[in-house]
């Protein structure tokens, strides 16, 4: 039986109502922000003011800034129909949105509050927002989902290692931002494994009757796929050079991408609110491979596979989820209009272009600053069409809303 959320009324802003509407926005306001001044600092030599290295800033504002955002956004509102507990609303709501807010600015301007004070400032968020998601988890004894307390908890983890790099404590930034990455992937392969064949199904179900072999159902191939995604995910957060992590990831990859194709994502092309759940996965499968095989035989430059997973992956599966959960609880039509797709598009062309832009020779920084332009655009094109949704109380009747 699936629990029924129940919610209070609401007298403040729309935009704390619910947990998917601040923090999508912020992801999304952060995500686009973010990049350019990375690229600024990277291809220009701007001199940012953190006090952590500008590729370890990069890496760790889009980790635990950006997708921590909207993992919130995603928990804080799934977690109540797990439960059936009331969601976190109102004063509560906002206080979570400005301790991360607190986070991104104390981090980006460590160098001049010092990084003692910056760790303090950004650990408060996910410190908090673990003891909250544990709460909510425990209390509804929704034992299924003990495993996003775990993630969580590990999130925290790699959040503070970064922090005690920089306190020049330890050298483990670059441990934490893997620990971040892997467990980011690992919600992906979990989370998607979840809604996308059932959403899939429903879908086929309704709009291809003709189909005679559906989404296939979870069953024991699925349960092995996980397994050795997660080895191999941990093996490249901790050893990510030994041959039996790069073997790893490959079988990973190979099982994720059978895994996919038993979804039937192929004949979801009329709707793309649902076939961009399946190109995230994809993204997810064939940046493990990528990975993997680049470490046996390195065929491409440092870190180029790797965007496959945090571009592609990454950035796909936020967008398509932010996009999926904004039209559904705020009441709109589960359909993609044209602003819809043009964001979809913009992603895709921020991932193939991130990936190929080691290989552009003497054009590489214009590669990656087109990239940087495309994620930036879906992220910002999200915030200037969703956002309006976002601040906006639920419609009482899809019928009269026009898809975004």
């Amino acid at each position: 039986m699936v629990a029924i959320p129940r919610y209070r009324p609401q007298a403040g802003p729309a935009i704390l109502s619910a947990g998917f509407r601040p923090f999508f926005l912020a992801a999304a306001l952060w995500a686009a922000i973010g990049i350019p001044l990375w690229l600024a600092a990277f291809a220009e030599g701007l001199a940012m003011p953190s006090r952590l290295d500008p590729l370890v800033w990069h890496v760790h504002e889009m980790v635990f800034g950006f997708a921590a955002a909207a993992v919130a956004g995603f928990l804080l509102t799934a977690i109540p129909n797990w439960t059936g507990r009331m969601p976190l609303q109102g004063g509560p709501l906002a206080l979570l949105v400005a301790l991360w807010t607190a986070g991104r600015v104390a981090v980006l301007f460590s160098g001049e509050v010092g990084p003692a004070a910056a760790a303090a400032a950004d650990l408060a968020f996910p410190a908090v927002f673990l003891a909250v998601v544990a709460r909510e988890i425990v209390t509804g004894g929704n034992w299924r989902n003990l495993p996003m307390v775990a993630a969580l908890s590990l999130l925290l983890v790699g959040n503070l290692l970064v922090h005690l790099d920089a306190l020049a404590i330890t050298t483990t930034a670059a441990l934490g931002n893997r620990i971040g990455i892997a467990t980011l992937l690992l919600l992906i392969c979990l989370v998607g494994g979840r809604i996308i064949p059932s959403f899939t199904r429903n879908w086929l179900g309704k709009n291809r009757p003709d189909i005679t072999a559906p989404a296939a159902p979870e069953g024991r191939f699925d349960r092995v796929a996980l397994v050795v995604t997660a080895a191999a995910l941990a093996l490249w957060a901790f050893a990510p050079d030994a041959m039996v992590t790069a073997w790893t990831l490959v079988l990973a990859g190979i099982a994720l991408a059978v895994r996919l194709a038993r979804w039937r994502g192929e004949r979801t092309c009329r709707e793309p609110l649902l076939l961009i759940l399946h190109v995230g996965y994809g993204w997810l499968a064939v940046g493990l491979l990528l990975v993997g095989a680049d470490s046996l035989y390195q065929f491409l430059p440092p870190a180029a596979a790797l965007h496959a997973l945090t571009v592609g992956a990454i950035g796909t599966m936020t967008l398509a989820v932010m996009t999926r959960a904004t039209l559904g609880h705020t009441g709109r039509p589960l359909s993609a209009g044209p602003g819809t797709v043009a964001i979809y598009l913009l992603i895709s062309a921020a991932a193939v272009l991130r990936l190929l832009s080691p290989l552009g020779g003497g054009d590489m920084v214009l590669l990656l600053w087109l990239a940087g332009v495309a994620w930036s655009g879906a992220f910002g094109l999200f915030a200037i069409l969703y956002g309006d949704l976002l601040a906006r109380p639920r419609v009482r009747s899809s019928r009269s809303a026009i898809a975004r």
